[in-house]
């Protein structure tokens, strides 16, 4: 009787490293650290005012992160807040989005 060399090695490799490993080991997790990353869900990558991307922070801020939040308009651009704040509040902007020129109001 022939048995194929691959389920030779098979069972060879259960019975050598598989066999003493079940229920001779037990373990238990001492300590458990999760790692989280977190990205904006934005049409684009970048503040469409600034450039500066949007895991990173505005040139206002020093940090990126909560203190420089992303702003999104009913027109589903985003921006960094401090970006968009300044573009509306300025008086060549006439309140309007500065990527399609619609009227700018912030996203319910």
């Amino acid at each position: 009787m022939c048995i194929p060399e691959r389920i030779l090695i098979r069972w060879s490799l259960e019975r050598i490293v598989l066999e003493p490993l079940r229920g001779s080991h037990e373990s238990q997790a001492l300590a458990w650290h999760a790692v989280a990353s977190w990205t904006w869900d934005a049409q684009d990558e970048t503040c469409g005012i600034c450039r500066m991307p949007f895991d990173g922070c505005c040139p206002d801020c020093k940090l990126p992160g909560d203190d420089c939040p992303l702003i999104w308009g009913a027109c589903n651009h985003s921006f960094h807040l401090h970006c968009i704040l300044k573009w509306v509040n300025s008086q060549t902007s006439q309140a309007h989005c500065p990527m399609c020129r619609r009227e700018w109001q912030f996203k319910e």
